[in-house]
């Protein structure tokens, strides 16, 4: 079933949130084979209730949802900053604005990113080339990948196409960036999410039983409240065969988002440290 076919919720649940909550899946080149995912849906208490999945399949489609007007806000899986070590080296500035904007200056495409990444790189120690951020390792036991990393999962790219893009659509980014009220992201990763629920095992990219297990144990979790968020996700039985039958794994991971949202959406400061490094950025729940 296309993901944009599957039934919204039953309108009759309550709605003690006005406020549309997005958790974002994010990837830099996106298609209709792998498009962008978005997870919609309402707080009321601590039910999380989720209203729809999106299936965006170019990035024009990306730009469109970020100026869509609100209240709503979203967590969105792609870094927000890069390590200060390297920003400081290449002199990019000292907020999130000023660095994306003087990277994409330097750098009119995501391959000349690589170039510059490589060439900074390969001139250090090996052990110290993709180096991290604070947050990407706040959480024991699980470390985020670096937003130098272009190749494999390229987060780089990701943080190079998402980040500018939040910027140019005026959407106010916590702690980083001051834009529409009404339009709020922060940083999310689901993984950190994942991790708690089934540890270390996949549940991505793969048919196999282990992983439909996996996909499986994650929902059902969710739906019953069993994670340190404190928020139950309430599902249709089709929407749960959506997160739980989808190999890929990205409609469970904008679920993932999803919850991360309405947490930081929910909590005083959005539930970030006193002091947030602003060429760094934060994750939302580390």
């Amino acid at each position: 079933m296309p993901l944009n076919a599957l039934p919204p919720a039953a309108s009759g649940a309550p709605r003690h949130n006005a406020r549309m909550l997005l958790g974002v899946d994010f990837t830099c080149a996106p298609s209709r084979r792998k498009p962008i995912t978005v997870a919609k849906g309402r707080l009321a208490g601590g039910v999380l209730r989720l209203d729809r999945l999106d299936a965006l399949s170019t990035l024009a489609d990306f730009e469109a949802l970020l100026v869509e007007p609100g209240p709503w806000f979203g967590a969105f899986d792609f870094p927000f900053g890069l390590p200060r070590e390297f920003v400081q080296a290449q002199q990019l500035g000292e907020s999130t604005a000023t660095v994306i904007a003087e990277l994409q200056r330097r750098c009119p495409t995501r391959m000349d990113f690589r170039a510059l990444v490589d060439g900074w790189g390969n001139a250090r120690p090996s052990g110290q080339r993709l180096i991290h951020r604070a947050t990407d390792g706040a959480t024991p036991g699980i470390s985020s990948t670096s937003p130098l990393q272009t190749r494999y999962v390229p987060v780089g790219f990701m943080y190079y196409e998402g980040l500018s893009r939040l910027v140019a659509a005026g959407v106010s980014l916590p702690r980083l960036h001051e834009g529409d009220p009404e339009r709020v992201a922060v940083e999310a990763y689901p993984g950190l999410l994942a991790f708690e629920l089934v540890g270390r095992r996949s549940y991505k990219n793969s048919d196999e039983p282990d992983r439909l297990i996996a996909r499986k144990d994650i929902v059902e979790t969710l739906e019953q409240g069993r994670t340190r968020l404190g928020l139950r996700l309430k599902l249709t039985h089709a929407q749960r065969e959506a997160l739980v039958d989808d190999v890929s794994g990205d409609r469970l991971d904008a679920a993932l988002c999803l919850v991360q949202a309405a947490w930081a959406s929910a909590r005083p400061g959005h539930g970030m440290p006193a002091e947030v490094d602003p060429v760094e950025g934060w994750i939302a729940t580390a």
